[in-house]
Parts: C-alpha cells; structure tokens; sequence
C-alpha cells in the first residue's frame, strides 16, 4: 500500500461566524497526483494556507511523513519540504528584483540577508532555470517578464526545494502548450521519486493528464473522493457543485450590422494579414494557445499598440484608436487578463472599481463624484453579475477571485459599448463562476458586438454563436458554434495548419 506523505484529520477553520473549513480529512499519497476541485469559495485558499504555514487552523492536525506538521509560517513549511505555487502569479515572485534573486531568493534569505557571490547566485540561478525551460536573462527585472516567464520563476522557485508535498494552484492559467507540457514532464519526473502533488485546477485537460485520483471539495468539506478507474470527471464536477450541471444551449441568433470591420489586419511582421467582422448581437470567440497572437490583436483594437498594416473602421468609420482613451471614447472597452496585475484596484472597495473607467459619468456640475450614483450603478452590477459580497462598500480583495472576476467584467458591462472585448474573462474561476459570467456576456450581446478571447475551447463553446481560431499572429478558421467539430479544431489551435493563399476572409 502507497505511504501518505501528508495526512490531515478533522481541520476546522472559521473566520467569525463563517466555517469556512470543517472537519477536513485529506491524505496525500507520495508518487501521486491528487487533483482537487472546488467552487470558489468551498475553501480550497484555506485549506492550502493552512498547509504552507500562512494561516494557523482552529483544530485538527496534519502529520508529514508520520510525524507532527504544524507550520507557523510559510519558511517553516518550506523548511518542512511543503512547498507551494500560488495562483495569483505575484504571490511567487519580487517583481523588484532579478530573476536570479528571485530563483535564489530563499537561499539569500536563510543566510541572513548575506549575498552570495554575483556570479555564483546567477551561475546556480541558471541551472535552476533551466530545469524549467526557462530562458530569459538572469539580470532581468522580473517586473519586465511576460507572466508566462513569471509563472515559470515561480514554479522553478518552488521546484528547486527537492519538495517532498509540491501544492500546485492552477499553475498553467499563463503558460503556453510547450511551456505546460515542460511543467507536465518535471511532475512526472517528481511524481516517480515519490513527490505528492496537490493540483488545483478545473482546466480538464490538464486534469484528465495528470490525475492519479480526484478530490471535490464543496461548503468546506471533501465532498466526494474519486480513487478507481477510469476516474469520473462529470461525477467530480457534480460533487463539486452538489448539482447537475446543465449543459449549456446555444441559441444562435441572427447577426446584426457590421460594427467592428477590419480588412488586411496584419499583428505583426511575419504574420499573415486577415480579414474580420464583428456583428451587433454577436459573440464571437477567439481561441488560441498562449503567444498566438490573442493578446496581440486585443491590444492593437484597444488603442495599446498599431497593427502593421491593414485599415480598421468601426460603425462604418475609419477606426485608428491612439490609445485606450480613444478607443473608450469611440464605445470599445476591454476587460484585460490577469486581474491582480492589470485590473483589481486593491485599495478600493466594489463600487469604486465598478465605476473606475467612467467616473466622469458619476461627477456633477462641481466635479465631485456623487456616491449616490456610483452606489447605484454598483448595486445594479453586483444583482446582474451575481457577485456574492456583504455590502457595495467591501473591499475588493475581501471577495473570492471568481467574485473579482465578475466584478472586473462587470466594470466594462456596466455602461453601453459598441464593442466590448473580453480578454480571457474566466481566467481562475470555477466552473459555475464560468457559466455565470458567460450568461450575462450573452444577455447583454443584443445591444453591441462582443469579443472574447480564451484559451480554452470549451469555454468558447459555452459562450459563442461563432468561433475562431488563431495561430502565429493570424486568424486561420471560423466555426459556426453547432455541430462543432471538436477535434477538428484542437488539432488547428495545437498544430497551426498553414492556409492556402496569403488572406482569409472571416464574417
């Protein structure tokens, strides 16, 4: 029989009057893959606080390799040989410093504040990078790397401790296919010296890869244990959310006129030019694997960068948006990814980072910002979105991510676009969290063109009447969303098949 390296019995955890944990039994056996899976909010950020020594427990214990496991902070869990990759991407790296300080970080740190050697801290940093696929420069701030190549500082941070417990939470939600399947190889690797992984994630592709068993955690219990198989991954996604999970109907309408219209839209040098429209009443999706040019073209029609060549007109009118603001004034919003680094105002509370954008809106004759306005544009956002808080006047962080989720694309929903862009709207969110969003993307898509752009297909296929695909800077096929061809396309979202001719003409 498999050996435990981490068991836990009967951890409680309450904030107040709220249980958030209560009465956890979990074992981690060495050599596997130990999924879990839970809404937000079932108290998976908890339970894995608990285990790196962030947060103490109420009762229960915890013992690691049959002795007592207490950790009174996340250097002692560390010490212990529990080590963890947060999801929130700056939660593992100092964007102040350089990628060989970060990789040494914590060898620095034991040795109280002394420096090793320059070249020496970069020569072992090097070799730690390495071990990951990492090739970036060692003197690079980590402030200026893209957060695929901060993911990965992090995970080769973490993965340098010889860990004997190694807690993963959605580690590749920034990570393009080659770079997931380097992370996949290296658990592997540690799977077979006798590593126990804890991985958090609701991608299943990534779970139906890696998986040895499944754990659904729901209202701060282990709901349901998934050990024989093959494993049942819609009977985990049930105990996960305690119901059916109804399947998600499209119900294509009729497109609207052109608003969005570009022609000969060339992203960058080396990249073919296409052709695209976007309709009112119309969602369309853009599916592509991370640095396939998604991110490129969400910016280029936000104002944040020009394309290369081609001509834009939006509503019938030439389209050239110098920046954001230019872009907002004309009726185009984005909701950015990565909501920690590029949207979430920690400071403020709900309505504040509601109504951020258009605060001009919310000014009377004098300038000042009337709250009663801004309250009531917030509560009407918080009931659309379905936001579960207290009050309009917590703070921000104070709300699970799928909440902040919600909130930061309802800030971009909460007044009339003419195209609204949505740059992976479910990234970090579970399941429910997902086909929430994505029922208010499609309530509100009668009155402007929307854009989504996901690395997922599944989440396209929840939310879009077309879908289309792009590879090395270029959209290369467009779907209509019924009877999709699924293989079909991951094969060219995986395997970029080249086009015949040098455009593509998608409406």
């Amino acid at each position: 029989m498999m050996r435990n390296a981490l068991e836990i019995r009967g951890l409680g955890k309450a904030f107040g009057t709220n249980s958030v944990l209560r009465g956890i039994d979990l074992d981690l056996p060495a050599g596997q893959v130990t999924v879990l899976m839970g809404a937000n909010g079932a108290g998976k950020s908890t339970l894995v606080k608990i285990m790196c020594g962030v947060q103490g427990a109420d009762c229960g214990s915890m013992r690691l390799a049959d002795e007592a496991y207490a950790p009174d902070s996340p250097h002692a869990a560390l010490k212990a040989g529990v080590v963890t990759v947060h999801q929130s991407i700056n939660d593992g790296v100092v964007t102040d410093l350089d990628v060989a300080s970060n990789l040494m970080l914590d060898r620095i740190a034991s040795q109280g504040g002394l420096f090793l050697r320059t070249s020496r801290l970069r020569r072992e940093a090097q070799a730690i990078a390495a071990a990951v696929g990492l090739s970036v420069p060692m003197r690079m701030p980590v402030a200026q790397l893209s957060l695929a190549d901060r993911q990965l500082v992090a995970i080769a941070r973490a993965l340098s401790h010889d860990p004997r417990v190694l807690i993963l939470d959605e580690p590749t939600s920034s990570l393009s296919e080659a770079e997931a399947r380097r992370l996949f190889d290296l658990i592997e690797t540690l799977r077979a010296r006798g590593v126990a992984i804890l991985y958090i994630s609701h991608r299943m592709s990534d779970i139906r890869r890696l998986a040895d068993r499944i754990l659904s955690m729901r209202d701060g219990v282990i709901s349901e244990r998934f050990e024989s198989k093959p494993l049942d991954y819609s009977g985990a996604v049930r105990a996960m959310l305690g119901h059916e999970m109804t399947e998600v109907d499209i119900d294509i309408p009729a497109p609207g006129a052109s608003v969005l219209a570009a022609s000969a839209l060339k992203l960058r040098a080396d990249a073919r030019p296409f052709d695209l429209t976007c309709r009112l009443n119309e969602v369309v999706a853009v599916v592509g694997l991370v640095g396939s040019g998604k991110a490129q073209l969400a910016n280029v029609l936000f104002g944040l960068d020009a394309p290369v060549s081609g001509r834009m007109t939006l509503d019938g009118a030439a389209y050239t948006p110098r920046n954001p603001a230019d872009a907002i004034a004309r009726g185009v919003f984005m909701a950015a990814r990565d909501r920690r680094t590029n949207a979430v105002i920690p400071d403020f509370d709900i309505t504040r980072n509601l109504t951020l954008p258009f605060l001009r809106r919310h000014s009377g004759s004098g300038q000042a910002v009337r709250r009663s306005s801004e309250r009531k544009l917030a509560l009407r956002m918080i009931a659309e979105m379905g936001v579960k808080c207290q009050s309009h006047t917590d703070n921000i962080l104070s709300l699970s991510g799928g909440n902040q989720q919600k909130v930061m694309v309802g800030r971009w929903m909460a007044e009339e676009a003419r195209l609204l862009i949505l740059d992976e709207p479910f990234q970090g969110v579970d399941i429910q969290a997902r086909r929430d969003i994505g029922a208010r993307i499609r309530d509100g898509s009668p009155n402007r063109a929307t854009l989504v752009l996901v690395t997922e297909l599944d989440e396209a296929l929840e939310v879009a009447d077309r879908i289309l695909v792009i590879s090395e800077g270029s959209i290369v096929s467009e779907h209509r969303n019924e009877s999709i061809d699924v293989a079909a396309i991951m094969a060219e979202v995986a395997d970029s098949p080249a086009l015949a001719g040098n455009e593509r003409q998608l409406t």
